[in-house]
């Protein structure tokens, strides 16, 4: 997901409001922002996503504010929608709509609802309290607590203190700012060069960002980005798109046999493809709808894979016995070096979830490393800037595998920083935080 340009113009503010309101709430009772959109009705999808993000990023710091201003904790649902109001008029950044304006509408949304309509009067009295006393108040929030000052929870803030003593500050900036718009360019259709100058000639202002990584200076969607529908771009940060030359460079066979084993929705699948148009690629993952992503994505772009739904790690119940050249492993994990593209994550996820994250990283190595023939290559990457789903999932696994040699890979990318992309020669600008490590079987 990333930012859309602006919320839907024809729908009044106070609607808008009470769509992202609904999203938080989901959000706070656990649901995912991504799965909770695609309910919300086409049209009104851009206003709702642009303003909950928003309100996520700063909703440390929003409910702080509400523990100063209501007397006791309100419903979830009239609480969603103060705190998503007092996200918008607390953020340090320009507003998007004056002040008095957005009170004004997120009473008349709490009226329009009946879930929010009793609390109405309380909602306009701790909003217009907000207006009256805001240096006084944002003063007193931040002094709370670190989760209001940096809008995320303190375990997670305390794991990135541990594992980045010299860095932890700027990896939560960087999830604060809203994620680029960045297009990987078919390179059977094209350069990103000459994608670049089509795009100027359209009044589009793009950089690049790697061989064929373009970002677009003022994000769109994907159906006004020129060339989508004919599968001659797809959307992919620059990060991500690491993975498929990585993983190609230097291996010998012309038609190599490929397994991306969790492949969802298919950006990596695509990108193998294109690199390499020989290639036998099987793509798996155990969600069946998240598996027809993959087939429209490869059919919107022209390319072919042999798209299985089946869990990777339960391998006697897919595989043929016919060693694969090269594996793909995107592994489930935290999804920590995304916050800024999926900015509900760092509220959904637990502490406790990354022992149980790393436990499946274990195991999908430990069941995957058979199926790779003797001089192929296996590449691990996650999305997480967390050490314990990067670096010590490696460490540990090549330290129990004598037959597991660590080429050179980049190891840990943080987002917003840069990384010599190993073995592939040109500078890479990290827009995501993600993991590389590639294993070759001797």
């Amino acid at each position: 997901m990333t930012d859309q340009p602006a919320p839907h113009q024809g729908t009044p503010l106070w609607r808008q409001l009470q769509l992202a309101a609904h999203l938080v709430q989901g959000v706070r009772g656990g649901r995912s922002l991504t799965a909770l959109l695609q309910a919300v009705d086409a049209p009104l999808r851009p206003g709702a996503q642009a303003l909950s993000f928003h309100a996520l990023r700063w909703l440390g710091l929003a409910q702080a504010l509400r523990g100063l201003l209501a007397a006791r904790t309100p419903a979830p649902a009239p609480d969603a929608l103060l705190c998503t109001a007092l996200a918008l008029l607390a953020a340090d950044e320009a507003p998007l709509y004056a002040p008095y304006t957005l009170v004004d509408q997120a009473v008349e949304a709490a009226k329009r609802d009946p879930a929010t309509r009793g609390a109405a009067p309380m909602i306009n009295a701790c909003l217009r309290r907000f207006l009256r006393q805001r240096a006084d108040l944002l003063r007193a929030a931040i002094d709370a607590g670190i989760q209001a000052r940096l809008n995320h929870q303190r375990w997670w803030i305390e794991r990135l203190q541990g594992d980045y003593p010299h860095h932890w500050q700027a990896i939560l900036q960087a999830a604060q700012r809203p994620a680029p718009l960045v297009l990987r360019v078919n390179a059977l259709r094209g350069t990103a060069a000459d994608y670049r100058q089509r795009l100027a000639r359209a009044g589009i202002g793009a950089v690049p960002l790697g061989a064929a990584a373009v970002r677009l200076t003022q994000p769109r969607g994907v159906h006004a980005i020129p060339g989508f529908a004919e599968g001659e771009v797809s959307l992919q940060s620059a990060s991500a798109q690491l993975a498929a030359p990585l993983l190609l460079h230097g291996l010998q066979s012309g038609a190599p046999r490929i397994l991306d084993a969790c492949a969802a929705p298919g950006g990596k699948t695509a990108h193998l493809l294109e690199l390499a148009a020989r290639a036998r690629v099987t793509a798996l993952d155990q969600d069946a709808a998240r598996s027809q992503r993959i087939v429209q994505n490869l059919t919107r772009l022209g390319l072919q894979a042999e798209v299985r739904v089946a869990d990777a790690a339960n391998t006697s119940a897919w595989w043929d016995g016919k060693p694969y050249d090269a594996i793909l492993l995107d592994a489930p994990c935290s999804a920590s070096g995304i916050v800024s593209r999926h900015p509900d994550v760092r509220w959904l996820r637990r502490a406790s979830d990354i022992a149980q994250l790393a436990a499946r990283q274990d195991g999908l190595l430990r069941a995957l490393w058979p199926l790779l023939a003797a001089g192929g290559r296996l590449l691990y990457c996650t999305c997480s800037v967390f050490r314990a789903e990067g670096e010590q999932r490696i460490q540990t696994f090549v330290a129990n595998n004598s037959d597991a040699v660590a080429l050179a890979a980049p190891g840990h990318l943080l987002p917003g920083g840069s990384a010599a992309a190993a073995g592939l020669g040109d500078n890479v600008e990290c827009d995501d935080g993600f993991f590389y490590a590639l294993l070759e079987k001797s």
